[in-house]
C-alpha cells in the first residue's frame, strides 16, 4: 500500500508519519511507500530498515501541474490534511481561497485526470473543520445542522466538503471528510490558528512558561487531543464508507469545555504556580472569531462509526504531558 501525506510537515501530519512508520500497516495491509509532501520539506522520521520506501516533496498544491505530479505514483491513500488556518485564512483573503479552496480542487480535480488515463480511485481523507457551521447554534449541535460559517476558513472548508461530496458520489474517489475539534494540546511553537490559546494557555504552563489569554474564562469550546486525531484519521482510511451513504462529512467526537474548566484542570495537574502564568489580555478580533464557532456536539453518528476521543480535559491534559513532556511537568 502507498500512502500519500499532504500536509505532513505540520503537526498532525508529523504524527500520523510516527505512527504509520510504527504500525507498518494500515488496515491490515502493509505499508510499502509512503510520500510526505507539503508546502515546506517534511523531515522523515528514522525508520527502521524493513521499513516502506518515504519519498519527500515540496510543493505547492495551487500551483499549476503541482497536484498531478503528486499523484503520478497512484497512491492508494491519500490524507488531505493541508491547509492554512484560521486567522491567518481570515486575515489573508487571497491566501487562504489559494491555499484552502484552490489547492483542495487542485488535489481533487488531479486524481480525476490520473482516473481517466487508467482506472484509479483512492481513498481521500479530508480534514475539514467544526468552523464549518455558524451561528446561531443550537445547544447542541447535531448531525443534520446546517452548514452556514461565517469566517473565511469555515467557508474554504465547507466547499471543500461539498466537492469532496460530489467527487465521491461520482466515483471519482472514495471521500471521506472528518470535521476535527480543536486540537488541544498542540506541541511546540504557537501558530496563527485564532484557536491557538486554547493550547498555549496549557501548553505554555506545563513548561514553566507565561501565557496570555485572550478571550473571557467562560469561553465554551470542542476539543480533542493530538492523540485523538491520529486515530480519528486511521478510523476514516479503513472505515467501510459503504455505511456514510451519501453523507460523506463527519463531524467528530470531542469534549466541550470553557476556558475556565480547562485552567482548572490545569490547576488539579500542575498546581497555583502553573495557573499563575496565565496573563488575561483581551483581543477583540481573536474574540470576534471564536464567537462565530459552535461550543457543544452530538457526535452520535461519528460514534456509532467507531470514531471515540477523551471525555475529560484532564485527560486531554495527562495524554499532552505522557506524548510531549516525558510524563513530567517542566514547572
Amino acid at each position: 500500500m502507498h500512502i500519500l501525506i499532504v500536509g505532513a510537515a505540520g503537526m498532525v501530519g508529523r504524527k500520523l508519519t510516527d505512527r504509520l512508520l510504527r504500525d507498518k500497516t494500515l488496515g491490515q495491509q502493509a505499508i510499502t511507500a509512503l510520500t510526505l509532501a507539503d508546502v515546506v520539506a517534511p523531515v522523515p522520521p528514522g525508520g527502521e530498515a524493513d521499513g516502506p520506501a518515504i519519498t519527500t516533496v515540496t510543493v505547492d498544491l495551487s500551483e499549476p501541474g503541482a497536484a498531478a505530479r503528486l499523484l503520478a505514483p497512484r497512491p492508494d491513500v491519500v490524507f488531505h490534511l493541508a491547509a492554512i488556518v484560521s486567522g491567518e485564512a481570515e486575515a489573508d483573503f487571497d491566501k487562504g481561497y489559494r491555499i484552502n479552496l484552490d489547492g483542495t480542487r487542485s488535489l481533487f480535480d488531479a486524481i480525476r485526470h490520473e482516473a481517466a488515463r487508467q482506472p484509479y480511485r483512492p481513498r481521500v481523507v479530508f480534514t475539514s473543520s467544526i468552523a464549518v457551521f455558524g451561528a446561531p447554534f443550537a445547544e447542541k449541535i447535531g448531525d443534520t445542522f446546517l452548514s452556514a460559517p461565517l469566517t473565511s476558513y469555515g467557508t474554504q472548508k465547507a466547499i471543500g466538503e461539498l466537492l469532496l461530496n460530489d467527487y465521491s458520489r461520482r466515483g471519482i474517489f472514495d471521500g471521506i471528510g472528518i470535521r476535527l475539534p480543536t486540537i488541544c494540546v498542540r506541541p511546540g511553537l504557537p501558530n496563527k490558528a485564532a484557536s491557538g490559546f486554547f493550547s498555549g494557555i496549557l501548553r505554555e504552563p506545563l513548561s514553566g512558561q507565561p501565557a496570555v489569554l485572550p478571550v473571557s474564562p467562560d469561553v465554551r469550546h470542542w476539543f480533542a487531543s493530538p492523540r485523538a486525531a491520529v486515530g480519528f484519521l486511521l478510523r476514516a482510511a479503513t472505515l467501510d464508507t459503504a455505511r456514510l451513504g451519501d453523507r460523506r462529512n463527519l463531524t467528530l467526537p470531542g469534549l466541550s469545555a470553557t476556558v475556565e474548566e480547562q485552567i482548572e484542570a490545569l490547576r488539579r495537574a500542575a498546581g497555583d504556580r502553573a495557573v499563575a502564568l496565565i496573563r488575561h489580555e483581551p483581543d477583540p478580533t481573536i474574540a470576534r472569531i471564536v464567537a462565530g464557532w459552535a461550543r457543544d456536539f452530538d457526535a452520535e453518528r461519528a460514534q456509532t462509526l467507531g470514531f471515540t476521543a477523551e471525555t475529560s480535559m484532564d485527560e486531554i491534559i495527562q495524554a499532552h504531558i505522557e506524548d510531549e513532556l516525558g510524563g513530567r511537568i517542566g514547572l
